[in-house]
């Protein structure tokens, strides 16, 4: 099984391999009756006492304690494992920027201090940047279901290392997660029922309580996304500022709100395989235009590269290379498509690799960050808990090949890997006991930014344009480039658009389109400036503006960005 997360991570045991923000009164200038987000929480906000992660830190780490189960405040409780990274200065520190990397399942604790240089530096200078392990996640109260290493790894040997080829394979899939499913129900039912997002969302919310602030900044990408709009639909009146970067389509993901099993996965109905698909045609297609110094599987031209992959996934289903198969190459292939720079010249290397028989060097380990447990236990149930608690899917394990067949049948390879990433659910044994699946339209206190890039190999541009059209006030921002996620494949344009939308509450103007920095498999090109108006963040008055009267800002002009009226347009 393979859930995307932001980093395009391997989970095993200890090892998470990553590749790869006190309001002032400028802060809204909206007194906190008028920020209202429904009742008033029936549990006091955690108390969150920070100290350096680890003598010498820049990081602070604290332990929030928040309720199982909502509906019962006074019973069991959670812990969550929480990161802050202060504000750096110059200027007044304006609040909390909260921070999800997505998953489900991603350890923020660990990659919000490992991706931290990649926010705005302007946001990192009037924000403190906080993220925390979600329930079930990491160093949180954690969805653990082996009591032993030894166990992780008997368990794991048992069943494929990427999705099933092959009868006897998808035989040994089913049965694997069979018992996964059954070992989690004996160790912690009552967690698995309480680790959905809109539990997180409550988290987030007492969180948020904890350090002070009456409304959320908040950014999220990938799953972080869903938990985005959980939250502003949970809470539509404690939004502040909310950036949602490669989106989940919530309609999409839930099923359109139904209990009834569907016919397909949630990643199938999103649209992930297709757009996996057309992003491997543009690496194999920009690959093929490059020199091999630059894209060292080049062949020569666009179709000759599209050739040889071929003919390499043919030469890996009649023999590996090494431990290398075709579907363990399948999913590297995905992975690593995640990140551009340096990930689809890695890419390129590891297929040459293998197109000359060789096995490819390991991947390089993540950078040390100074906090204590930087490897936590991250299991396929961590993630599956989530997915299948929240997400209807298929509870037939053979209805998944059939599905395998008919997404390659228009995506191929990837269609075979995006098929089986929901496979897990087929056994999973409960689903969450208060989930939330809409509606998505509650009006917010104040317009949400949603970013989508047009080639993105796990969540869909479309998708980023339903987020947009389906929740109540918000502004699409195209990413005309390759890659999962503008956090981790930058955009100067992007980055300005944010900081001024965070400090200052400028949303881009309606149809915008940025350029990434870098296109794949050349240097980078310099950025511009970006003009900007006031907004109804902007400092000076003592009360925010209504929504009607925010300002969009001027179009930015300078070196590697684009705009337009007819992207995005709301």
């Amino acid at each position: 099984m393979h859930i995307p997360a932001p980093m395009g991570s391997r989970r095993r045991w200890a090892v998470v391999v990553v590749a790869a923000v006190a309001c002032s009164t400028a802060f809204m200038g909206m007194p906190p009756a008028a920020a209202g987000g429904g009742p008033a929480p029936s549990v006091p906000a955690p108390e969150l006492n920070w100290a350096p992660c680890v003598p010498g830190s820049p990081f602070d780490c604290a332990t929030a304690e928040v309720p199982l189960d909502y509906g019962d405040p006074g019973g069991r409780t959670v812990e969550l494992a929480v990161v802050r990274k202060k504000a750096t200065g110059p200027g007044a520190r304006i609040g909390t920027l909260f921070f999800n990397p997505g998953g489900p399942g991603g350890p923020g604790s660990v990659q919000m201090p490992q991706n931290y240089e990649l926010f705005p530096q302007e946001v990192r200078e009037r924000f403190d940047i906080v993220s925390w392990d979600p329930r079930g996640v990491g160093n949180s109260t954690a969805v653990n279901c082996f009591t032993s290493a030894e166990q992780v790894a008997a368990w794991s040997a048992s069943r494929p290392t990427a999705f099933p080829v092959g009868q006897q394979a998808r035989d040994d899939y089913a049965a694997a997660y069979e018992e996964l499913g059954q070992r989690c129900e004996q160790r912690d039912r009552e967690l698995l029922r309480h680790v959905s997002t809109a539990d997180t969302a409550r988290d987030l919310d007492q969180l948020r309580r904890a350090v002070g602030d009456a409304q959320l900044n908040y950014l999220g990408i990938s799953y972080g996304t869903f938990l985005g709009a959980t939250y502003a639909n949970l809470f539509p009146g404690k939004v502040r500022a909310m950036v949602l970067d490669s989106n989940w389509d919530p309609k999409a993901w839930t099923g359109q709100g139904s209990r009834e099993v569907p016919p397909s996965t949630a990643f199938l109905r999103l649209g992930a395989d297709r757009s996996a698909a057309a992003t491997l045609k543009e690496f194999l297609a920009l690959c093929g235009s490059a020199s091999t110094d630059a894209c060292a599987f080049s062949a020569g031209g666009p179709e000759a590269t599209r050739e040889k992959y071929d003919e390499l996934m043919r030469r890996l289903r009649a023999r590996p290379v090494g431990d290398w198969t075709y579907a363990r190459t399948v999913e590297d292939v995905v992975n690593g498509l995640y990140v551009v720079h340096p990930g689809w010249t890695d890419l390129a290397g590891r297929l040459q690799d293998l197109w000359q028989g060789r096995v490819p060097e390991p991947l390089p380990a993540p950078p040390e960050v100074p906090i204590p447990d930087q490897t936590p236990y991250t299991g396929e149930e961590q993630p599956g808990a989530v997915l299948c608690g929240d997400s209807p899917n298929p509870r037939d394990v053979a209805a998944y090949h059939s599905l395998e067949e008919a997404s390659a049948a228009r995506t191929g390879d990837m269609g075979r890997h995006w098929a089986w990433a929901a496979g897990l659910c087929a056994g999973w044994p409960v689903t969450a006991a208060s989930p939330y699946r809409g509606p998505w339209d509650r009006p917010t206190a104040h317009p949400v930014l949603v970013i989508g890039t047009t080639y993105d190999p796990s969540t869909p541009y479309a998708a980023a344009q339903a987020m947009a059209g389906e929740l109540a006030d918000a502004r699409l921002l195209t990413v005309s480039g390759h890659g999962h996620t503008a956090l981790l494949n930058p955009s100067g344009c992007v980055q300005e658009y944010e900081g001024r939308y965070f400090v200052d509450g400028v949303l881009p103007p309606a149809g915008t389109t940025c350029q990434q920095d870098a296109p794949p498999f050349s240097a980078s090109r310099p950025r511009g400036a970006m003009d900007t108006g006031g907004g109804w963040m902007a400092s000076g008055g003592d009360t925010a503006a209504p929504r009607s009267d925010m300002s969009e800002g001027r179009k930015p002009g300078g070196e590697g960005r684009v705009t337009g009226e007819g992207a995005g347009r709301l």
